[in-house]
């Protein structure tokens, strides 16, 4: 006797409806905005990225609607607007706060105290990964390296950096950001919401005054060793070459380089035990062999063998 599929419980669910389009003004608007950003490329599908970005400047998300304008305007399906949109994660795809912020819990930033500040912030704000506040002030998330590992922790709001972070002075950050009062980044632009923050990412200028002339450049963490490769800052002490212990430095004496010298022993060559002989590598075992030297002969063989 054969089962119905709804004797099985088994419901195929209905078709998702076509997404409603944008109101007619909002949808002129982003029309004039999406002809300026396809015009930057010869190709127009390669304004998909920025477009991502436009809409997402409208509602603070990349809505249904947001796909199928993308689609239209470059002629494109939605599921191939939406395989790009779910790809990244600067595409949010659910309504979000005015404010992400993101803690780093990459390798430095995390020993250095990026895991105890998103668990403090999670316990402050009551939300988890990817959660928003009840008020839709902050979303909260943990990010990848942003590329700012010499000044760990790093939190940043929107994109904006908010470097040496610790606990205590991250939740002073989302309380001042829920409380409405205004947030500095340690560098770079003042902090606008995520909304502005997304137009900005979709090519269009900062329009705030002195916002541009704020953006700064690299911190002084970052330019030392620019610096150092210019030979702008002193040079570092020289590790002894290998032939030259401890004991045959005088006490208190200090080794200055002369100029053939590397100012770091990071990038001066090393002898190998093939070059050393002083230095020589291991005895070496291939598996089913007798043990050898470096030198390549089996101890217990007879000249002649």
């Amino acid at each position: 006797m054969t089962t119905s599929s709804s004797e099985r419980a088994v419901s195929l669910g209905m078709p998702e409806l076509p997404a409603p389009g944008y109101p007619d003004d909002v949808r002129a608007r982003l029309e004039a905005d999406a002809r300026e950003i396809i015009a930057r490329y010869p190709d127009s599908r390669s304004a998909l990225l920025p477009l991502l970005h436009l809409v997402q400047s409208e509602e603070g998300y990349v809505t249904r609607t947001g796909i199928r304008f993308c689609a239209d305007v470059l002629g494109l399906t939605t599921a191939e607007v939406t395989a790009v949109a779910t790809f990244y994660t600067m595409y949010r795809r659910k309504p979000s706060g005015d404010y992400q912020v993101g803690v780093c819990t990459n390798t430095l930033c995390a020993v250095m105290g990026g895991d105890a500040i998103f668990e403090a912030l999670q316990d402050h704000l009551g939300v988890g990964n990817g959660e928003t506040t009840d008020d839709g002030t902050i979303t909260l998330e943990h990010i990848e390296c942003n590329a700012a590992c010499d000044y760990a922790p790093v939190v940043m709001i929107n994109w904006e950096f908010f470097d040496n972070q610790t606990p205590e002075s991250a939740k002073r950050l989302v309380d001042d950001l829920r409380a409405r009062r205004t947030v500095t980044p340690t560098r770079g632009a003042p902090l606008c919401t995520f909304q502005q923050t997304a137009r900005i990412l979709a090519g269009f200028p900062d329009e705030r005054p002195g916002a541009t002339e704020a953006g700064g450049s690299a911190g002084e963490a970052s330019l030392a060793g620019l610096r150092l490769a210019k030979g702008q800052a002193a040079p570092a002490r020289v590790v002894h070459p290998r032939e030259t212990g401890p004991d045959d430095v005088p006490h208190g004496t200090v080794h200055e380089p002369s100029p053939a010298e590397h100012l770091s022993s990071h990038d001066s060559p090393q002898p190998t035990s093939a070059s050393d002989p002083h230095h020589p590598s291991p005895a070496v075992r291939d598996e089913g062999d007798a043990p050898r030297t470096s030198g390549g002969a089996a101890p217990d063989a007879k000249e002649g063998e």
